[in-house]
């Protein structure tokens, strides 16, 4: 929220957008284009941007995170999805700024609704903010009608006052005591990964990607511990391109003894015109197409590689990494157990807000060891709030916590030994006040999210094959969920991490030992309540069967340990076998956090534990 606040002073400041749409149409007019697409994205296809790259926010004044400007010569208008139709009206009023409901059945797509242009129309956009899939997507698709694509950069020249610079924060080695592998070991795995594709280069633009492979950190992004940098990666070279001054003299000497040498950020694109190899590989979804279309033009082969290897190689957690997240679970238990303390005990005699109780759940984890950051914006709905998925609490709009009724708090924390990412749903006032429903829909969601904790699959298993162990009960009664149920989860780096994930998509990539995924499960009350119950999972390989047909088995290791709301639960649902479950993993959550505690919060954490 802190850079959206900024953004928005410097448009208060800066061009009005009437103005900034003028100076726009008029370059647009010199490269003889009809429309110009301003994407909500940055060259790195980053989760969180710096403000330096909120290029759309810019042109349309629209602060939202998710959303596509086109400009023509007559109009403009932005894409945008339901999450923030109200933000928009409200943003774009009073400018020329209209807006697409893209959620909506009807409204077009943005290559449909540029076929209007006719046969032999020049459409631009800024390659670096597209990645070579989008931008291939997007040029066969105004192909169709005629129409073609033009890679040019019309806002870099327009907008000169008050621009953030990309974020200059110092670069850290991180340590292999956490890392648990060398550079020049990850280095040798994505050489032989190349050999294996007939290449000897390869280009890596993502972030996380750069952060694992080189075992190095910062402050550049928002929740995710990232370095703004580029990396090319030859048979016997690595080359990170990061502006010099994000490096001290200590560091450059360290990177360079790990075989790493250093250029200047700007430096990728000559560096890739010039570049001699007999093949190159990227990954299509996450480089963009301003290196694509740097890379030697001599160099016959190019291949895209969609996922990266490294986004394979680092969803594989190795030991010291898994003992990492254990260490920073329970850090993280400690915190949220105090919290929750606090909430039942201390917060109820003092207002509270959605804003406040997130304030207090970070002041909370930052007294954890080795906690750095918050993973991601912290979400507290309460009541009707809850229901919203990707519901943030602003200072002009946060709900006060009074009465009765149900919070949903999703949070997660960034410490050195790994990331964490929960959610629980609790009951805040009178117990007796619950509804039936209220326990019915939580159990519901319980039950879910036991199941799939629970499964034993084959080696290969996806997951779709594995969603509908949360969902079978939800289903059954005609509820269902509109989000994925298992995001992959970085070790000290993004909390969202590919390639595998637990949704209803058909995602080719398997369940692999030492992935990390989160096992979320949710019903959404459309202005009632919202919950959601998330816990973090390994996959291990399985126990000892009695008998079995001698394929390799996986299974879950539930690394969280935080209570769930037994008040919430509606035992009449549950199985003998479930409330095992339950009862055995609130015992694991006792026996791991409470020597972390003092008395009082050992008795608190106790009760909270009992058996059911």
């Amino acid at each position: 929220m802190q850079k959206k606040s900024y953004l928005c002073a410097l448009i208060c400041v800066n061009m009005t957008v009437t103005e900034r749409l003028a100076a726009l149409r008029a370059l647009m007019k010199e490269h003889k284009l009809a429309a110009y697409i301003v994407p909500g994205t940055d060259p790195h296809a980053s989760e969180y941007m710096a403000p330096h790259w909120m290029e759309m926010s810019w042109i349309t004044g629209f602060l939202g995170e998710t959303g596509t400007a086109v400009v023509t010569m007559d109009k403009a208008l932005l894409w945008t999805d339901s999450r923030y139709y109200l933000q928009a009206e409200a943003e774009l009023a009073g400018t020329t700024v209209e807006l697409m409901r893209e959620s909506d059945v009807d409204c077009p797509t943005i290559p449909a609704w540029l076929q209007a242009l006719g046969e032999g129309a020049k459409v631009g956009v800024n390659p670096e903010m597209y990645s070579v899939n989008g931008y291939k997507k997007l040029r066969e698709e105004l192909e169709d009608g005629g129409i073609g694509l033009v890679s040019v950069d019309l806002i870099r020249p327009i907008w000169t006052e008050n621009r953030p610079e990309i974020p200059m924060f110092p670069l850290y080695i991180y340590d292999d005591k956490f890392a648990g592998e060398s550079v020049p070991a990850k280095l040798q795995r994505v050489r032989e990964a190349l050999a294996k594709k007939r290449c000897d280069a390869a280009v890596v633009a993502e972030l996380d990607e750069i952060g694992w492979l080189l075992n190095i950190r910062g402050k550049d992004v928002d929740y995710t511990p990232c370095v703004i940098s580029y990396v090319v990666v030859e048979a016997n070279k690595c080359t990170l391109f990061i502006d010099q001054r994000k490096i001290s003299a200590t560091s450059a000497a360290e990177l360079q003894q790990k075989g790493i040498s250093l250029a200047g950020y700007e430096e990728v694109f000559p560096y890739l015109n010039n570049l001699q190899a007999k093949g190159v590989l990227f990954d299509g979804n996450r480089v963009n197409e301003a290196l694509y279309e740097a890379i030697n033009p001599a160099i016959s082969r190019k291949v895209n590689a969609s996922p990266s290897p490294l986004q394979v190689m680092m969803s594989v957690k190795n030991e010291i990494e898994l003992n990492g997240e254990r260490e920073a679970m329970k850090v993280d238990a400690v915190a949220l157990t105090r919290f929750f303390m606090w909430l039942e005990n201390e917060a109820m005699k003092n207002p509270q807000t959605e804003i406040t109780l997130a304030d207090k759940l970070h002041e909370f984890r930052a007294m954890g060891k080795n906690f750095t950051d918050e993973s991601f914006c912290t979400i507290a709905g309460w009541k009707g709030n809850g229901a919203i998925v990707h519901y943030h609490a602003t200072p002009e709009e946060c709900a006060k916590i009074e009465g009765n009724g149900v919070l949903l708090l999703d949070s997660g924390g960034q410490y050195l030994d790994g990331t964490t990412d929960i959610t629980r749903t609790v009951w805040i006032g009178d117990e007796k006040a619950i509804p039936a429903s209220v326990k019915h829909d939580f159990t519901l969601v319980l039950k879910g999210h036991i199941a799939l904790a629970k499964a034993r699959f084959p080696k290969g298993t996806r997951g779709n094959q594995l969603d509908v162990l949360a969902h079978q009960y939800m289903w059954a009664e005609g509820i269902t969920y509109g989000h994925g149920t298992g995001h992959g989860v970085g070790h000290f780096m993004g909390c969202h991490e590919g390639p595998a994930n637990i949704r209803t998509d058909n995602n080719t990539n398997p369940m692999r030992e030492g992935n990390v995924f989160s096992d979320e499960p949710g019903i959404y009350r459309t202005n009632e309540y919202g919950i959601r119950t998330e816990n973090l999972v390994v996959c291990v390989p399985a126990g000892d069967f009695p008998r079995t047909t001698g394929e390799t088995y996986y299974e879950f290791e539930t690394i969280t340990l935080c209570f769930y709301d037994k008040r919430l639960m509606d035992l009449s649902m549950l199985t003998a076998d479930e409330i095992a479950w339950i009862n055995a993993y609130h015992a694991r959550v006792y026996e791991s956090v409470s020597p972390r505690l003092n008395e009082a919060e050992k008795a608190y954490l106790a009760e909270k534990c009992k058996a059911l």
